[in-house]
């Protein structure tokens, strides 16, 4: 299997063990960033942080995938968070907490080939998101 078909696989079976993660994901997230939970306080029904995670998921299936759209959608989110006040590491930090709440839902199936599909694929993340940054005054 390839990495986006891995992360597909994963996706399925996180949806199967705990139905819809976002709410997990942005708990685990407040809980490691407590200063971004202010970011949300005009989200009480929690639609923009669904907006956010759905997005954030097809482009890491692009990201796995290659596919060249995932580059740019990175650098210009990374670019609106960072002129919000969002720091590169916090940015970066959204991206390890999705991996780690999937790979706690899934527990013994956390298998090698998907932590090493995951793995590269925020590898990619972290790449783009750096020369982004560091291409900014």
């Amino acid at each position: 299997m390839d990495d986006r078909a891995l992360l597909e696989l994963s996706l399925e079976r996180v949806a199967e063990r705990i139905g819809d993660p976002v709410p997990r994901v942005y708990d685990a997230l407040f809980a490691a960033e407590p200063p971004l939970r202010e970011m949300f306080v005009g989200d009480p029904l929690g639609s923009v942080r669904g907006e956010m995670f759905h997005r954030v998921v097809d482009t890491l299936l692009d990201v796995a995938a290659h596919q060249p759209y995932a580059d740019g959608m990175i650098a210009a989110e990374w670019s609106n968070h960072h002129m919000n006040g969002v720091s590169t590491a916090q940015f970066q930090r959204f991206f390890d907490i999705v991996v780690q709440v999937f790979r706690e839902a899934l527990g013994v199936d956390w298998t090698p080939p998907i932590d090493a599909a995951w793995r590269r694929t925020l590898q990619r993340v972290a790449d783009i998101t750096t020369q982004a940054a560091s291409t900014t005054p």
